[in-house]
């Protein structure tokens, strides 16, 4: 998918300096730094419902102590 961003100056200075060092495309490093910081907005909004659900009496918390027998992993 073709896609277009502004990018402040300075951190479009430093993302062409980036690629330069390391002879990679600046669109490699878009893709990474987008991909990572998805994957902590995925993990925050999920963490953020469970929160939700717990509070609101719709799911159930377990102890970790019961996590880690149910596992075998008692300390």
């Amino acid at each position: 998918m073709a896609l277009s961003i502004r990018l402040p100056g300075d951190v479009e200075d430093r993302l062409k300096s980036l690629a330069a060092r390391t002879g990679r495309t600046k669109s490699f490093y878009i893709t990474e730094a987008i991909t990572e910081h998805l994957e902590n907005l995925e993990d925050l909004y999920l963490a953020e419902q469970r929160m939700a659900d717990i509070r609101a009496g719709r799911t159930q918390t377990v102890p970790l102590e019961e996590v880690m027998k149910q596992y075998g992993m008692e300390g």
